[in-house]
């Protein structure tokens, strides 16, 4: 993906309908993405390696950074539906992420039955499409981004760092 689209991912997962990280707005995404201090969503929760260099930019004070980090540190538990919603796959807006997460209920489950669902012959994907609201282009879009190794590299390294909470109906 180009840098531009790369910024506009990241803006997507931190805005306030997906992991809503106070302190790290638009400005801030470009910034830290231009000089180098966070380049996928996982280095968003890595950034208090980087405390020391983000407190000598300008605007930044020892205050404001410990505000940024205890801001990131209370999104590092996040529901399952916000979490799908803040992947920025097409087509899956708050809607779709929630139909999904109440489907499957666990990340574990939702990954497991996507990286079947990418054969379109698979039970996992007449599954996917058999779930209520997703129909066949959605189901489409959910399998490609699934297909690609990229993808799954954000989501093992976010793994990582994040506890995705299973569905709880509201």
């Amino acid at each position: 993906i180009c840098p531009a689209q790369a910024v506009e991912r990241l803006k997507h997962f931190v805005s306030r309908d997906a992991f809503d990280i106070e302190g790290l707005g638009s400005k801030h995404i470009e910034a830290f993405r231009k000089d180098g201090l966070i380049a996928s969503p996982a280095d968003i929760f890595r950034l208090h390696e980087k405390s020391a260099d983000i407190e000598t930019r300008e605007g930044w004070g020892a205050k404001s950074v410990e505000n940024l980090l205890a801001a990131i540190g209370q999104r590092a538990t996040i529901g399952l539906h916000r979490f799908i919603y803040a992947l920025g796959i097409r087509q899956v807006g708050q809607a779709t992420a929630r139909l999904l997460a109440k489907y499957y209920g666990s990340l574990a489950e939702w990954r497991r039955s996507m990286a079947a669902a990418k054969d379109p012959e698979s039970d996992a994907y007449g599954d996917l499409v058999d779930c209520d609201g997703i129909g066949p282009s959605v189901a489409e879009d959910v399998a490609a981004w699934f297909a690609h190794a990229r993808n799954l590299g954000v989501l093992e390294d976010l793994g990582g760092q994040l506890d995705v909470a299973d569905y709880e109906a509201p």
